[in-house]
């Protein structure tokens, strides 16, 4: 057990700071126009998943009796509190790049009306829509002091409509109206003059058609503010033989509906009864998270605002996915990785790439057998429909779906359901353990010749996301590799069937050990006075007893460099402590996923691509696999990614103790690492015109 009086920031505080790097970016003036609009909906959506996820379950830990200290390594109460105080703060610069980014979008000529500022033509346009379309989905509830309150909805929007008779009673009366932003689009296009793009939010609509939705209240008064709730969105799987895997997946998920409610976001201009009446109704307490807010929520629609009509400029260039100087078209994909290992970086490189693989596989008459980890499938996932094309060419074909794979927990229910009724070998892991590992195992048998196919990766195999995030993804036939990725795949088919590995490290078994390994490595070396370092990338850093080995290892005079995009529970440029240790963080247009380690070991470089962060959970409590990258020329082109990345000093911010986002500046030319990592892939993977 790591000791609890090391320097260490709460998860969720550091967490926090990153997402607050996302709303820089949306602040940003150099980024284009319509791309800080969707970072304001990523921050929101970041957020969201924020309140259900971690915050939930600092509440949760908060009412235990046993001492938070001991569990989280921090005060859970107190960090509560902190979080409340970051996010009430940032919610004001939020509201103000929101409103900046309006004056912005009507500076070009981008309008989005609210229903008081429409013209004529779009006011008839709009009433028109109201009751041609959304008439018939509005189902007003409503709200009295004697009833209790239907379950509202986690991250839906709801519009709270306050009724008041303008005559003799002057009664009040409230309603709720759930808005249909499932079967609508959040931005509705109006009329307008040619060189004009007009929208209106679908709330704006609603409110133009209340008189019609409430015309049995006549002579009152309507007004409709916006609010919303984030539930404790933590799955309880109750591990019972008598119960199937699938089944308990499928009760956490109904109890998930009826889940504790973790934050309440309300427009800020809502009557004081109308709020009083609904927290009531809700049961919120003075330690609930309540929260005012402006007059739109939900803001995570901003990720898909239109495409505003001659705009381009006003979106990122498109970066078009490179070739691989190894991988010519038409020629067998197999036969290139058995040549040697071939290293994929996404999205530079096209997801293309290992889809063709599958299907090639699918078809080669020596392939005799594919497995596959899925933890998040895309919605038309070309991955499923290669796998299904393979069953049906005769192959075998074996799936470990994680069903716990947050928020993607009903779909992968259906994805399990559709592969099985194809005949694929469906496995759902291990119990307790999340499999978070990113494999595939391709075997082909030609006489008494087997050969294995492996590829390792850090993110998943979805094409979707693939465009969005850096991920790596090795592909090689090395049996050092091959065969233990094949070990892995025994393990998680027969429960628990430990094997021996030494190439890979595996979670949950060995990580910690070898991860403990490699670091006191450097340590010694550094005493011996031997050049020593530990270059990581990851998305989180986390885990206390790790922290605490980076520690001793600065202390020593191990160069530790940190690239970590997320939670970050380390502190920087403490004197005598942290001295040696530098880390930034990267947020620009893709989403950096990539985990990467690399130690000195004494010049001999030793370099993992891997499925999991430095947290507890994902040593301890996942199936993780990072797997050595054993070629030189890979070995090489990773370095010097990572240095690329390290040196940027346009999107990376330094990660200091203050957790003020500062941009790393270092006094060079500018850097740009997204572009810069695109550009020298390009020169290295580009194929002279004349081959």
């Amino acid at each position: 057990m790591a000791e609890r009086n090391i320097a260490f920031t709460p998860k969720e505080i550091s967490w926090l700071s990153f997402n607050h790097r996302v709303l820089q970016e949306a602040d940003n003036p150099e980024v284009p126009l319509i791309e800080r609009i969707k970072f304001l909906g990523i921050y929101s959506n970041n957020l969201d998943e924020f309140f259900r996820v971690r915050v939930a379950t600092l509440k949760r830990i908060a009412k235990l009796e046993e001492d938070s200290d001991y569990i989280l390594g921090y005060d859970a109460e107190s960090t509560l509190k902190k979080v409340n105080e970051i996010v009430l703060k940032q919610r004001v610069e939020y509201e103000n790049i929101f409103n900046s980014l309006m004056k912005d979008l009507a500076d070009n000529k981008i309008f989005i009306k609210n229903e008081k500022e429409l013209n004529k033509e779009q006011y008839e346009y709009v009433k028109k829509y109201f009751s041609d379309k959304l008439a018939q989905n509005i189902m007003p509830f409503m709200v009295r002091k004697e009833n209790k309150l239907p379950t509202l909805k986690d991250d839906a929007v709801y519009l709270a409509i306050t009724i008041k008779h303008i005559r003799k009673t002057k009664k009040v009366r409230y309603a709720l109206i759930e808005l249909p932003a499932n079967t609508f689009p959040r931005f509705v296009t109006l009329p307008g003059p040619a060189d004009e793009n007009n929208y209106i939010f679908l709330d704006d609509i609603i409110r133009v058609g209340l008189k019609d939705i409430f015309y049995v209240f006549k002579n009152s008064d309507l007004s409709a503010h916006t609010i919303k709730l984030n539930k404790d969105a933590e799955l309880d799987i109750v591990d019972d033989i008598s119960e199937s895997y699938i089944d308990n997946v499928n009760r956490s998920l109904s109890q998930r509906k009826v889940a504790t409610p973790v934050r309440f976001v309300y427009d800020r201009e809502i009557p004081e009864d109308t709020l009083n009446i609904l927290t009531e109704r809700l049961e919120f307490s003075m330690d609930d998270i309540i929260i005012p807010g402006g007059r739109y929520h939900n803001l995570k629609d901003m990720i898909t605002f239109p495409s505003p009509k001659g705009t381009e400029k006003y979106k990122y260039d498109i970066l078009s996915p490179l070739k691989h100087k190894d991988l010519i078209p038409g020629k067998s994909i197999l036969s290139s990785i058995r040549k040697k290992d071939i290293l994929l970086f996404f999205p530079y490189h096209s997801f293309d790439n290992f889809i063709n693989m599958l299907r090639e596989a699918s078809l080669d008459p020596a392939v005799k057998d594919i497995k596959i980890t899925l933890y998040r499938i895309a919605r038309n996932s070309n991955v499923v429909n290669a796998l299904i094309n393979a069953i049906h060419n005769g192959k075998s074909v074996t799936a470990v779906l994680e069903l716990q794979a947050r928020f993607d927990e009903e779909a992968n229910i259906f994805w399990s359901n559709r592969l099985r009724e194809e005949g694929v070998k469906v496995v759902h892991g291990v119990p307790g353990l999340k499999v978070h590992a990113k494999l595939c195992l391709i075997t082909r048998i030609k006489g008494d010749n087997v050969q294995r196919f492996a590829c390792v990766g850090s993110g998943n195999f979805n094409e979707e996301t693939s465009s969005l995030y850096t991920d790596h993804l090795l592909m090689t036939s090395d049996t050092k590799i091959t065969n233990e990725v094949s070990k892995t795949f025994t393990f998680l088919e027969k429960n628990y069937k430990k094997e021996n590995y030494y190439h890979l490290i595996t979670s949950p078994f060995y990580a910690r050990t070898r991860i403990t390994r490699l670091i006191k490595n450097e340590i010694e070396n550094a005493r011996n006075g031997e050049e020593a370092y530990i270059y990581l990338k990851l998305n989180n850093l986390a885990d206390m007893d790790i922290i605490n080995l980076l520690y001793t290892a600065s202390r020593e005079g191990v160069d530790v460099r940190l690239n970590i995009r997320g939670m970050f529970s380390l502190i920087t440029g403490i004197k005598g402590m942290s001295n040696n240790i530098k880390a930034i963080g990267i947020v620009d247009r893709f989403l950096e996923h990539t985990r990467i380690m690399i130690f000195c070991n004494k010049g001999n470089e030793k370099v993992y691509l891997t499925s999991g962060d430095l947290m507890t959970r994902n040593i301890e409590r996942r199936v993780e696999i990072a797997c050595p990258v054993l070629d030189s020329e890979l070995k090489n082109e990773l370095r010097e990614i990572f240095d690329i990345q390290w040196n940027d000093n346009v999107k990376a911010r330094t990660l200091d103790k203050n957790l003020e986002n500062k941009i790393a500046s270092n006094g060079k030319s500018p850097l740009r690492s997204q572009v810069e990592v695109y550009n020298y892939l390009k020169n290295k993977h580009e194929r002279p015109e004349s081959e």
